[in-house]
Formats: C-alpha cells, sequence, structure tokens
C-alpha cells in the first residue's frame, strides 16, 4: 500500500470462521446451512463467530439465528367421514393463525381402522417430525410404536381416540363415555314411554378398536340400563365410518326389528344412515342421533332425518394439539393452558 492509501480488512473465509469457532469447517457449513446434527452450543458458537468476524450479512444471521419451526405431522384416517376431513382442511388455513408457536404442520391420510399401517406410519412420521398428532387404535403395534417415539423424544398427541398404558403426551378429545351417555339420553326422551310395546334402539359403530367408540357405546349402554330399562338395545355393527356400510348395516337393523324406535351413530358417515331411514319411509319414526357436525349432518338435521349432533370444534381440537406440543417443547406442563374439549349438543333449532 503507498502512503495515504487506505488499508481494507481482509473478508472472512469459511475456514477463519471454523479456526475461530474452534470447529471443523464441516460443521460450520453444517450450522450456516440449517442442517440438523449439530448440538446447541455448537451453533451457538460456529454463529458468534460468524458475527465477530462479519462472514454473514447480519440479515442472514438473524436469520440463522431464528429457531427452526418445530415440524408436526397429523396423521388422520382416509375415508367418507367428513367431520375428520373437516379436521384436516382445517391445517391449512390456521398455520397463520399458530404463527406465534413457531410450527409448521403438515397433515397425512392413511388407511382408516388398519393398525399395522397406523404403526408404520407413526413411525415414518417420527423420523420428519419433532412432534405427531394421531387417532389412536388400541392395539400392541400403535402403543409400541407410541413408546418408539417417545423414547427418540418425540411426543404424541391423541387425537378424537385415547389409547391406553403408552407414553403420548396428551389427548385431545371428549369424554366419550359422557358422549355416549348423552346420546342415550337423548334418544330414550325422544323416543318417550310405548306402554305395551317393546321398544328397542340399536347402536352402528365405526370400529371397537377405536377406544372413544368402545367408550361412546359403554356409556350409551349404561344409562339405558340405569333409566330406560324397558328399552331394549340390539347388537351393535361395524360401519368403518363409510356411508354405503353404514347404509347397508341400517337396512339389516330396519329389516330384522320392523320396531326399531332409535339409531346412535358412535361415528362418521351418518349420511349412510340417513339415506336408509328416509328409503324406508322411517326418517320421521325412528330417532336419530349422531357425532360431528359437518355440511351433511348440517343437511340432515335440516332435514328433520337427524335428531340431534354431539360434537366438537374441529379448528378448537387442532389448535390445542399444536399447543401441546409448543409446552413440550418449551418445558411446560402439556396441558398447560389448553381448554379441555367441551360437547356441544347440535339441533336443527341451535344450528350454529
Amino acid at each position: 500500500m503507498t502512503k495515504g492509501s487506505k488499508t481494507f480488512a481482509k473478508p472472512a473465509l469459511l475456514p477463519d470462521v471454523a479456526r475461530l469457532a474452534g470447529v471443523s469447517t464441516a460443521t460450520v457449513d453444517r450450522v450456516l446451512n440449517r442442517r440438523a446434527g449439530v448440538r446447541t452450543a455448537t451453533v451457538q458458537r460456529v454463529l458468534r463467530a460468524a458475527a465477530q468476524l462479519r462472514y454473514l450479512p447480519e440479515s442472514d444471521l438473524y436469520a440463522a439465528l431464528a429457531p427452526q419451526p418445530m415440524r408436526l405431522t397429523f396423521l388422520l384416517p382416509g375415508g367418507t367421514n367428513r367431520f375428520i376431513r373437516m379436521m384436516g382442511d382445517s391445517v391449512g388455513y390456521l398455520q397463520d393463525h399458530w404463527a406465534p408457536y413457531n410450527v409448521c404442520c403438515h397433515v397425512e391420510f392413511i388407511e382408516s381402522f388398519n393398525p399395522d399401517e397406523l404403526a408404520r406410519s407413526l413411525l415414518r412420521a417420527g423420523e420428519r417430525a419433532n412432534g405427531v398428532a394421531f387417532m389412536a387404535l388400541e392395539h400392541p403395534a400403535v402403543r409400541e410404536a407410541v413408546d418408539s417415539l417417545a423414547e427418540r423424544n418425540v411426543p404424541t398427541v391423541t387425537l378424537i381416540s385415547d389409547i391406553s398404558s403408552t407414553r403420548r403426551a396428551a389427548y385431545v378429545g371428549l369424554d366419550n363415555r359422557a358422549a355416549g351417555r348423552t346420546a342415550a339420553y337423548l334418544i330414550g326422551r325422544f323416543i318417550g314411554p310405548r306402554t305395551g310395546r317393546v321398544t328397542k334402539v340399536a347402536m352402528i359403530a365405526g370400529s371397537l378398536s377405536y377406544r372413544a367408540h368402545e367408550d361412546r357405546e359403554a356409556g350409551f349402554l349404561q344409562l339405558f340400563q340405569e333409566q330406560f330399562p324397558e328399552v331394549e338395545v340390539v347388537g351393535l355393527r361395524e360401519g368403518h365410518d363409510d356411508a354405503a356400510k353404514n347404509y347397508a348395516q341400517t337396512r339389516v337393523l330396519l329389516e330384522q326389528h320392523p320396531e326399531l324406535a332409535g339409531i346412535y351413530n358412535i361415528g362418521g358417515a351418518s349420511d349412510g344412515v340417513a339415506r336408509a331411514l328416509e328409503e324406508a319411509g322411517r326418517a320421521q319414526q325412528v330417532a336419530f342421533v349422531g357425532h360431528g357436525l359437518s355440511p351433511d349432518t348440517r343437511a340432515l338435521l335440516i332435514r328433520g332425518t337427524m335428531d340431534a349432533v354431539i360434537t366438537q370444534s374441529p379448528q378448537t381440537a387442532m389448535s390445542s394439539c399444536v399447543r401441546i406440543f409448543a409446552n413440550v417443547r418449551d418445558g411446560l406442563e402439556p396441558m398447560g393452558g389448553v381448554e379441555v374439549a367441551r360437547s356441544q349438543v347440535i339441533f336443527r333449532e341451535n344450528l350454529p
């Protein structure tokens, strides 16, 4: 340099950052490109060195210092259950609402009522997600998958239907035994006393592999035994939340029990039950209670084919899952600040 000329600091290179941070150039590369596998303390050391050497523009350093969003996966059963579809759809339009939690959510629809597929999906999701919410099936393979994810510090939240004896972080959903009792009370009151006549009611479940459906059945039977012992509850049938199967099951029930006075659809696809009742001309004679307010059950309430729908807010349920995962990430009590799910009973006259 000639006298009077200005000297400029030589721009820092990646090896300079590695030297100052006391790590390899490969580690610096991993940190600055935000790849996994580097301890938090090492990440901070590399970023401090990069800042000190002005290796990156300030804006890039702020971006590198910002925590990665928590990746959450929702595993939901595929099929014709429109309420479940509504839950999945809500994830897309609630992303902005969840921005303060710094999460990135993904929905995956998987084969319904297949515990082995659910277990495989849980393990796959756990490889790329920081938390997994799912509708549980009571099965050893599913319990094993949940506990395996817990060992890898991937929390799970059961949604709508819980699972026993696992290390899941929390459950988001209704008190399903109470929901079954509510359905029984409603149907019992709807049909009223029928002196001198045989009175029968029936249940259609998605699958008793869901603890939620098993608990609803138990609550339903319990309340009829307590308050309406003169009413006979005929055999439970499974429709796998499929409209065509529910239609066929309802047709059989109506043929076998002409005196049928009430039907409780424990799961989804109530439109199949409704179609059978309407075709048989029994829609106004059979008390019909189901679950999940959606466009199809709303229409059935308006037509008078359904008498009541027991439901919860799908948006609130999904938001509760996100809040739970954020609590776990932050070392807080999982259910801290999370509102317990509340059931609503919707009739035609109080449709929201």
